[in-house]
């Protein structure tokens, strides 16, 4: 495997260990965190937003196998500018804040803070972010082959954003601190 392949697994495994981890953690020292996590999120919507959770994941593994299986870093090019680094910088770029959300939610909501309230805003919109330059760079990147892994890269991107940049980035902040 390509050293550039190698480094985009070992941050998605790294990073992804420490995401699944802070979820763990936080479920366990805090009880009541399922409750605790959906704030003011009306129970008419929970549901989709769960059914999407779900959705999300399974397409995270559609466009990670894309990326990692069929893209060749050294002929990959992104909007004729970016290179296969590109890929990786923006899956840290999701794993990072997304490893700081939950922590950060349960220390706003305990310590009743403003800053960490904004903290935790600013770690999703960071997701959200990245996952909406996650979404144009599988767009724009070439060579596309084979298409049909592509397309399903891209329509995995685009339910993860719908998860990332509006329902955690815009419906949860706007419910949690009504």
């Amino acid at each position: 495997m390509h050293p550039k392949k190698w480094l985009m697994l070992l941050i998605n495994i790294i990073g992804g260990a420490a995401v699944l981890g802070s979820y763990a953690l936080g479920i366990l020292t805090h009880p009541n965190a399922s409750q605790m996590l959906w704030g003011e999120v009306p129970e008419s919507v929970r549901p989709y937003y769960t059914a999407n959770m779900l959705l999300a994941a399974m397409a995270y593994f559609a466009f990670i196998y894309f990326i990692l299986f069929r893209l060749n870093p050294v002929k990959t090019r992104v909007a004729g500018r970016f290179g296969f680094g590109l890929f990786t910088a923006l899956f840290a770029g999701i794993l990072i804040p997304s490893a700081l959300w939950m922590p950060l939610t349960f220390l706003a909501v305990e310590r009743s803070s403003l800053a960490l309230v904004w903290a935790v805003r600013i770690v999703l919109w960071l997701v959200g972010l990245a996952s909406l330059a996650l979404f144009f760079a599988i767009l724009k990147v070439e060579p596309r082959q084979p298409l049909w892994a592509h397309r399903v890269a891209l329509v995995g991107s685009i339910a993860f954003c719908i998860q990332t940049a509006f329902l955690d980035a815009i419906v949860w902040i706007f419910f949690f601190w009504k």
